[in-house]
């Protein structure tokens, strides 16, 4: 099949890369010129304007965005929809909240255009592993991109979740689940770390990858992490960004009344690690030395 993909970055690169490699005609556009260029310099098609993106595609167009959630997506997604024809497709792959994505498919059937939401997930491992695909739109939207979405993932991993936005809530939700997950790991680590033993904790990790029950990629990757940056992980500082899905699955929980104290609690680490120094933890030190004469930790 024919598509462009919109915005090159660690996603949407590799996805244009192993799409190519499938068999289907890429044309790549970003919006600094010099990431389309290094694509083209791979034997990737390319175009620097949305109209030449669009021009360069046989009728119906294919759009795949491939850009941050939010103000960016917005401008995207309305810089395509001027120069595409009723009947076109505009397919969201990047992290947007679903309410948005609701939002855009009703706002898109208005002009006659098609719109897809699609949650991507596989990271920088996606060219040679594949990409899980979740995604979301009216059936007859959705039926025909489907070897474009088979191509992306690895087998068994490309679902229609249902109508628009659903591809967007279950990735978003899968990521809430993907912040339990890595907060479990780097608690379980760190008490290994504190321990009384020395301990091998790339080799540990490795060893839990075999017949454990707590075995997954995100182990493998957290031995790659050792072997790469020591056990000690001295060059890497411990402040964690979060991309918006594990707020909104924490917003959604309690718009539900589903408890979700796990998710909840890892995001909160999140914040808690960006703190050089936690005001809250002074007010705590304080109130303790007031009550109980505790002693306190002065410069």
């Amino acid at each position: 099949m024919d598509l462009a993909i919109v915005g090159l970055g660690r996603m949407g690169g590799n996805m244009a890369r192993r799409l190519q490699r499938a068999g289907h005609r890429v044309v790549a556009f970003n919006r600094s010129p010099e990431k389309t260029r290094e694509i083209m310099a791979e034997g990737l098609e390319g175009a620097f304007t949305a109209e030449e993106a669009v021009g360069m595609l046989p009728a119906p167009h294919i759009v795949w965005l491939m850009v941050p959630a939010g103000d960016a997506t917005e401008a995207t997604l309305e810089e395509f929809a001027a120069v595409l024809s009723p009947g076109d497709w505009i397919v969201d792959g990047g992290n947007a909240n679903f309410h948005d994505s609701k939002r855009r498919h009703g706002m898109l059937r208005e002009r006659g255009l098609r719109f897809v939401d699609a949650g991507i997930s596989g990271g920088v491992w996606g060219l040679q592993n594949g990409y899980g695909t979740m995604v979301g739109g009216d059936r007859e939207d959705v039926e025909p991109l489907e070897p474009i979405f088979r191509s992306l993932a690895p087998e068994g991993g490309y679902v229609h979740c249902g109508p628009a936005g659903s591809g967007h809530y279950v990735k978003m939700v899968h990521n809430g689940i993907e912040y339990g997950l890595m907060q479990a790991y780097a608690e379980g680590f760190e008490i290994l770390h504190a321990s009384e033993y020395s301990l091998d904790l790339e080799a540990v990790a490795k060893t839990w990858q075999h017949g454990t029950v707590i075995r997954s990629w995100l182990l493998e990757l957290a031995g790659l992490a050792f072997a790469e940056h020591g056990e000690g992980l001295e060059d890497i500082k411990g402040w964690v960004a979060d991309s918006g899905e594990g707020r909104w699955t924490v917003a959604e929980a309690m718009a539900l009344d589903v408890p979700a104290p796990i998710i909840t609690l890892s995001l909160l680490a999140r914040f808690a690690s960006r703190q050089d120094e936690s005001y809250g933890a002074k007010v705590l030190a304080a109130l303790r030395q007031q009550f109980g004469g505790h002693a306190l930790k002065t410069d």
